[in-house]
């Protein structure tokens, strides 16, 4: 039993590194600002794991789960880094976005496990319809050639139902 308890407290001394890198020039929400409704649920439900930045929490600190997570963000990083978005080539960026379209319509993400501790992840069907909404109208404005189009992504969408995408955006030129 001594033996257990020394190898536990032996374990808490090897701890990974964190994941708290500042916020760069690549980062999505750097080269696209979304709406305040979308960052707010992106940074609520998605960045912990797919970002550079994450808020741990205290069960972080406990060996062999601190070392879980830095799995499971590493993993989450692996397939989607929105710190990273905007140095994607265009075709990925195009297909991440389609694959979180899939994910977060399809409820697969965020996973369970991550919102059995973080019940403000959880996301709400008008949650997941902001998020649509957002991702088709950035959709639309990465498919155009335009670099301004491009800077302006999310400049003229409010958090609202979006007109069809035939119709003119109020904001864009």
């Amino acid at each position: 039993m001594l033996g257990c308890v020394g190898a536990f407290a032996a374990i808490q001394l090897i701890r990974p590194a964190k994941n708290d890198s500042p916020i760069g020039a690549d980062h999505l929400a750097t080269l696209y600002p979304p709406p305040p409704k979308v960052a707010k649920i992106l940074e609520m439900a998605c960045y912990d794991c797919h970002s550079n930045r994450t808020r741990y929490p205290w069960y972080a600190q406990i060996q062999p789960v601190g070392w879980w997570l830095a799995s499971h963000i590493n993993g989450g990083k692996g397939h989607l880094n929105f710190s990273e978005f905007a140095a994607y080539s265009e075709h990925r960026r195009a297909k991440k976005l389609e694959a979180i379209s899939d994910e977060v319509t399809g409820h697969s993400m965020p996973l369970k496990s991550y919102t059995w501790s973080h019940r403000d992840a959880a996301l709400t069907e008008a949650q997941i319809k902001t998020l649509a909404t957002g991702r088709d109208r950035l959709r639309r404005k990465l498919s155009r050639p335009n670099e301004h189009f491009l800077q302006s992504a999310f400049a003229d969408y409010n958090g609202e139902e979006i007109a069809s995408a035939a119709a003119p955006a109020a904001n864009s030129t």
